[in-house]
């Protein structure tokens, strides 16, 4: 549904973005995950046709950004990190004038708005001036306006920034209620609205992709390892070659003096009954055991870490 193919956007001797490359499938919420100023604004600009790129292509729906602007605009719904609304208009007349300019006709604007009043939760706050909304049902309005038109894309762009964590809740919600119907890239620096609320993961870093298609819950993907910390009271260096033999085990780092044991191992690896087995037959004291798991934070440092190391030219895709 979306295929960004080397795009590049430079500002005279800048370069904000540069060769990016991913995809959406139909149906998709993306994370377009990456610290402040890396170049995520740009990208859905270009993607929303406010801007041009340098080089380089995009496709909506089947229609190229550059060469058929219209044809994706009207495919898209659009939701920058300030959302454009007219402070003035009551929730309900902005609606219907954005439908109107948006092309839906005359007969259908009315069920189309009280469609999205119902699911944004606005219904209430219909004939309330937006300027007397919180910050939290203004982003409602927000969403609301970008499909009103029922597009088949949405274009996200820092959907909760500012908002409490009881907004923060509520709007994410109401984007994963639009999964399916709609294909979604949703653009931000928290990597807890990534895990909570995309399918898959895009990272990018100054400009440059430096990592393609991650899971956003990588904990229940199967791509990354698995790893047990153990607090054990005794002397556990006997044992270590034991538990070294266990099935999926990869790595163990050790610390006698503070009696830590880490055993990594491999994607879904569920031997925790088998290494405190191995402790207490060795008439060692296990204090404590806990099983951790690898999350998008871990990940997105991996790979943040790797491309400040490498420089620019280090991009690396997780396929």
């Amino acid at each position: 549904m979306i295929e960004v193919q080397h795009l590049s956007k430079i500002y005279g001797s800048t370069t904000a973005i540069s060769d990016v490359d991913f995809s959406v499938e139909k149906g998709e919420i993306l994370g377009f995950l990456g610290p402040n100023g890396a170049g995520k604004t740009t990208t859905m600009r270009i993607l929303a046709g406010y801007i041009p790129a340098t080089s380089g292509t995009a496709r909506i729906a089947g229609y190229d950004v550059h060469e058929q602007s219209m044809d994706v605009r009207r495919s898209i719904g659009y939701l920058p990190e300030n959302p454009p609304l007219y402070l003035e208009m009551t929730v309900e007349a902005f609606l219907h004038f954005v439908a109107s300019i948006k092309g839906v006709p005359a007969g259908d604007r009315r069920k189309r708005a009280d469609y999205v009043l119902e699911r944004c939760q606005l219904l209430d706050k219909r004939k309330v001036l937006i300027r007397k909304l919180s910050k939290g049902y203004k982003q409602r309005v927000g969403i609301a306006q970008a499909i009103v038109h029922d597009p088949p894309v949405i274009i996200l762009d820092e959907p909760t920034v500012g908002l409490d964590p009881k907004q923060i809740i509520e709007v994410r919600n109401l984007i994963k209620s639009l999964a399916g119907e709609h294909t979604i890239i949703l653009s931000t620096h928290i990597l807890p609205e990534v895990s909570i609320t995309c399918d898959r993961a895009t990272i990018i870093n100054r400009g440059r992709i430096v990592a393609s298609n991650l899971p956003a819950n990588p904990a229940y993907s199967g791509g990354q390892n698995y790893a047990y910390e153990l607090e054990i009271s005794g002397d556990f260096a006997p044992i270590i070659p034991q538990l070294s033999k266990l099935e999926g085990v990869v790595n163990i780092d050790t610390n006698p003096d503070s009696g830590y044991v880490k055993i990594t191992c491999t994607p879904h690896t569920n031997i925790g009954s088998h290494i405190a087995a191995i402790v207490v037959n060795a008439n060692l004291g296990l204090q404590e055991m806990r099983r951790i798991r690898p999350t998008l934070e871990d990940l997105f440092l991996e790979v943040i870490g790797i491309e400040q190391l490498s420089g620019a030219d280090g991009a690396i895709k997780h396929d």
